[in-house]
C-alpha cells in the first residue's frame, strides 16, 4: 500500500512540474497583463498577430508557397489581358456593325451611277438637236442597263399573266368575267410584283377571273 501511495504522489509532482514548466498559454497572457497593466484582449490581440507573422513568414520560405504565389499572378494577368482583349473586340464590332448599316447601300448606289450618267447625256443630248427618236432609244439603253444592275442584285419581275392566283405573290384588286381563262386566273397586270432572291419585295397588283 505504501507503495502504491508513494508511486502516485510521484507521479502527481511529476504533473504539476510540468505545468509549471509548460504553462497554459491562457495563463501565460493572464499574467503578461498583469505585468504590463495592458487588457487581457490586447495581450491575446498581440499574441495571435505574433503566431500569424510567423505563419508567414514560414509559408514565405515555403517554395511551394512561392510557387503558389507565382501562378496566383500569372492567372490575374492572364485574366486581365483575356478582359482587355475582349473589350477591344466589343468595341471593334461594334462599330463594325455601325458603318455596315450606314453604308449597306453604297454598293448599289455605285452600280447606279453609270445609268444616272447615261441619263443626264442623254436629256442633254436631246434638248440640243430635238430628236426625239433618238432620245427614245437612249432611255431605251439606260432603262435596259438598269435592269441588269437591279438583276445583279437579286431582283427579278413576276410573270403573272396566265398563273393561278396567289395571295403571296399577287394582289386582287379587280375581278372580271372572262370567256379565255378559268375562274382564278390573272388576266392582266395592272403593277409589275417584284422578288428579292426567294422573298417577295412587292407583290404584283393584278385582275383575276371570276
Amino acid at each position: 500500500m505504501d507503495f502504491k501511495k508513494n508511486t502516485i504522489d510521484e507521479q502527481n509532482q511529476h504533473t504539476e512540474a510540468e505545468d509549471i514548466l509548460s504553462p497554459d498559454p491562457e495563463t501565460v497572457d493572464q499574467a503578461t497583463a498583469a505585468a504590463s497593466g495592458e487588457p487581457l484582449e490586447a495581450v491575446q490581440d498581440a499574441s495571435q498577430s505574433v503566431d500569424s507573422e510567423d505563419q508567414a513568414s514560414e509559408n514565405e520560405e515555403d517554395p511551394r508557397y512561392a510557387e503558389l504565389v507565382r501562378q496566383a499572378e500569372d492567372n490575374q494577368q492572364r485574366f486581365l489581358r483575356a478582359q482587355a482583349d475582349f473589350d477591344n473586340f466589343r468595341r471593334r464590332t461594334q462599330k463594325e456593325k455601325e458603318e455596315l448599316g450606314q453604308y449597306a447601300s453604297s454598293k448599289l448606289l455605285t452600280q447606279l451611277l453609270p445609268i444616272v450618267d447615261n441619263f443626264e447625256r442623254a436629256m442633254a443630248a436631246a434638248s440640243g438637236t430635238g430628236d426625239s427618236e433618238s432620245l427614245a432609244k437612249g432611255v431605251d439603253m439606260i432603262f435596259r442597263q438598269l435592269q441588269g444592275v437591279l438583276e445583279q442584285e437579286g431582283l427579278k419581275a413576276m410573270d403573272t399573266v396566265g398563273q393561278s392566283f396567289n395571295p403571296e405573290f399577287h394582289q386582287a384588286v379587280m375581278s372580271v368575267e372572262s370567256d379565255e381563262h378559268e375562274e382564278g386566273t390573272v388576266v392582266e397586270e395592272l403593277q409589275k410584283g417584284y422578288t428579292l432572291k426567294d422573298k417577295v419585295l412587292r407583290p404584283a397588283m393584278v385582275k383575276v377571273s371570276g
